[in-house]
């Protein structure tokens, strides 16, 4: 079983039991106009972690590695959205709003979309999930279980609200979890740095944080040759 060199120690993972997780590369959290830029935030701060990200995913996919999606928004008529969230903070746009990509964080809106970098393909799942956490309200747990899934690489935005709630929640229920942290991304950079250390602490206390060249070249070394 291949390692990767990560913090605090190697990750050790088999394509058989391991699984890529890219969580909410939405438009509307990634894109101008959505709902990330409606709460202040400089989306640019986010998009850093496209290219990396596209590359893992790439190779990935040439490697045979299960690749699953996630998706933060809320049913048209807001059923499932908490009034905590839909009243949160003072943002120009609120949570089912017109937008310049259909109504904001709404399933089947533009906005609520992966961006076409990260566009999914065939046989790749794509979790709808009305919180930050995707095994909340979701079959994400039971999607991991029917492909013997336990141990995830997790990506996507953002670090310290998504990401974590995820790998908290894969933790408390035994998954290993591995964060690429170039492939993760956060709108504030004191957010990202201790985002990551508190992963990583306490001997990883809630998994692995290692950059996306480590990861890249344990897959790599798995894909298998081309025949000529």
């Amino acid at each position: 079983m291949p390692e990767i060199p990560a913090e605090p120690y190697p990750f050790a993972f088999s394509l058989a039991d391991t699984a890529l997780v890219i969580i909410d590369m939405q438009r509307d959290f990634v894109e101008p106009g959505g709902f990330g830029e409606t709460l202040g935030n400089d989306v640019e701060q986010l998009r850093g972690v496209i290219p990396p990200l596209a590359t893992v995913l790439q190779t990935a996919r040439e490697a045979g590695l299960f690749v699953i999606h996630t998706r933060e928004g809320h049913l048209p008529d807001l059923s499932d959205c908490p009034p905590a969230k839909l009243q949160r903070g003072n943002p120009s746009l609120r949570i089912g709003d017109p937008g310049p990509n259909g109504r904001i964080l709404i399933r089947g809106e533009k906005g609520h979309d992966i961006i076409d970098e990260l566009t999914p393909v065939p046989g790749e799942p794509v979790i709808d999930k009305p919180g930050k956490g995707a095994f909340y309200a979701t079959d994400f747990g039971a999607i991991l279980a029917a492909h013997g899934i336990s141990k995830l690489v997790v990506t996507g935005v953002t670090t310290e609200v998504c990401v974590h709630t995820t790998v908290r929640e894969a933790n408390d229920r035994g998954f290993e979890c591995l964060v690429l942290s170039d492939c993760v991304g956060s709108y504030f950079a004191d957010f990202q740095r201790v985002g990551l250390d508190m992963i990583r602490a306490q001997g990883g206390i809630f998994g692995w944080v290692a950059p996306s060249t480590a990861f890249l070249s344990a897959l790599q070394n798995l894909t298998p040759s081309p025949v000529l």
